[in-house]
């Protein structure tokens, strides 16, 4: 099973997605943390990537493309990946079916967790004191959900065209949203 879960920054996917990694035996495949591990080697590609994220601004789809075909052609985890935060706009979902059909692979369900501006306030800031990314500060969270907000309804769309999207209540503590998507992907098993 291919997993697609997506809300905006702050809504807790990796945290889901980690979850939903561990209980089903997939491979979290987060954007994010390729694009931080790009950055913290220090690569020109990381250099340029830093500076793109620190204006509050999304890195090109090309560059994110690149990065996640390495993990879809591995033929260990086929039809064992959750994209975490990926895709974003409705080209990447487009990419994304296309980089998969290659690798002879679908989704087969695309998560959407529907969380509040105030509520992803309130865990960015928590967020920065546990973790200290750089990212965490709030008139960047608040850019970087209004890009979300402006981006997202296209990939709704696709998704909600094959039946695959199912719409999370992200508001909820950890193991009320862990419990809801358990509940969704068990019963989209059959």
């Amino acid at each position: 099973m291919n997993i697609v879960i997506f809300g905006p920054p702050g809504a807790g996917k990796g945290t889901q997605s980690n979850y939903i990694a561990l209980k089903y035996k997939l491979h979290q495949l987060s954007t994010g943390d390729l694009l931080r591990k790009e950055i913290k080697i220090q690569s020109q590609l990381g250099k340029k990537i830093s500076s793109t994220i620190d204006s509050g601004n999304l890195v090109s789809d090309d560059v994110v493309s690149n990065l996640i075909e390495k993990f879809i052609s591995d033929g260990s985890l086929k039809n064992r990946l959750i994209f975490d935060g990926y895709p974003r706009n409705l080209n990447q979902a487009k990419n994304l079916d296309s980089l998969l059909k290659k690798y002879d692979q679908k989704i087969d369900l695309a998560l959407k967790l529907s969380v509040s501006l105030e509520t992803i306030k309130k865990r960015i800031l928590s967020r920065k004191i546990h973790e200290k990314r750089s990212d965490d500060v709030e008139s960047i969270a608040i850019k970087r959900f209004e890009t979300y907000e402006k981006n997202i309804n296209s990939v709704i769309e696709f998704y909600k065209k094959s039946n695959l999207l199912r719409v999370v209540n992200g508001e909820g503590s950890i193991h009320e949203i862990s419990t809801e998507i358990s509940d969704i992907i068990e019963g989209n098993k059959g």
